[in-house]
């Protein structure tokens, strides 16, 4: 059976996972960036984005990793797009151009309803407005025996924390101080919540710990 599993996940230091001001010049909010760095030089984002080159090195291993068995991705609606309210028309089809990386279903979390998108290489958006407990249900039925990856942003990573659903964390801390923007850890007790740390690797970019749920039965909702 497959795992609920965060992976890739950028965090500075003082345990910001994105900038202030999400626009479209800034989809990760200003100063954002500076927590993937250690993503940007390996060889995955390099094919994944059309292009030749990139590092094959530890860093390249883990975000190869982040997309091997993933049947279908969970994103929230800042993850899709800055357009805010009502979706105005269909226009706006997320960063990623004609052919995004994901090449599975994905269900992104909204208040609007509007009609799935079908996008090249296997992507398919699905707008769910019945909240995280929907989107979880459509993800693993379409996933199947493969993973669903919740890929952010924060306030949703946080809600399946928070609601006890994610068996796995792959965060990626990067040596850089943002001071402010969207903090990941706040109010989060991530030792009640039952994670343990299994896995950790230091390169030039980041320093790369892998979180697993130790105690399925742990009551999230008593702790958040």
């Amino acid at each position: 059976m497959g795992k609920v599993r965060v992976a890739a996940f950028g965090v500075s230091l003082d345990g910001f996972s994105a900038g202030i001001e999400q626009s479209l010049e800034n989809p990760l909010g200003k100063a954002g960036p500076e927590i993937f760095s250690w993503f940007f030089h390996t060889r995955t984002f390099r094919e994944m984005h059309g292009g030749e080159g990139g590092d094959l090195d530890a860093d390249d291993v883990f975000a190869k990793r982040s997309f091997e068995n993933v049947g279908a991705f969970i994103l929230g609606r800042n993850m899709f797009g800055p357009v805010r309210g009502p979706w105005p028309d269909d226009s706006w089809k997320g960063w990623w151009g004609e052919e995004p990386p994901y090449r599975t279903p994905v269900y992104v979390l909204t208040h609007h309803p509007r009609e799935p998108l079908v996008m090249k290489g296997g992507t398919t958006f699905h707008f769910v407005t019945g909240g995280i407990d929907e989107a979880l249900r459509l993800a693993k039925a379409a996933a199947g025996e493969k993973d669903v990856r919740i890929g952010g942003g924060v306030a949703t990573v946080r809600q399946y924390l928070q609601a006890g659903s994610i068996d796995a964390l792959h965060l990626a801390f990067a040596p850089v101080l943002l001071g402010q923007g969207e903090h990941l850890f706040h109010g989060l007790d991530l030792h009640a919540l039952g994670y343990a740390v299994t896995e950790r690797v230091a390169t030039e970019f980041a320093t790369h710990i892998v979180l697993e749920r130790s105690n399925s039965s742990v009551d999230a909702a008593a702790v958040s």
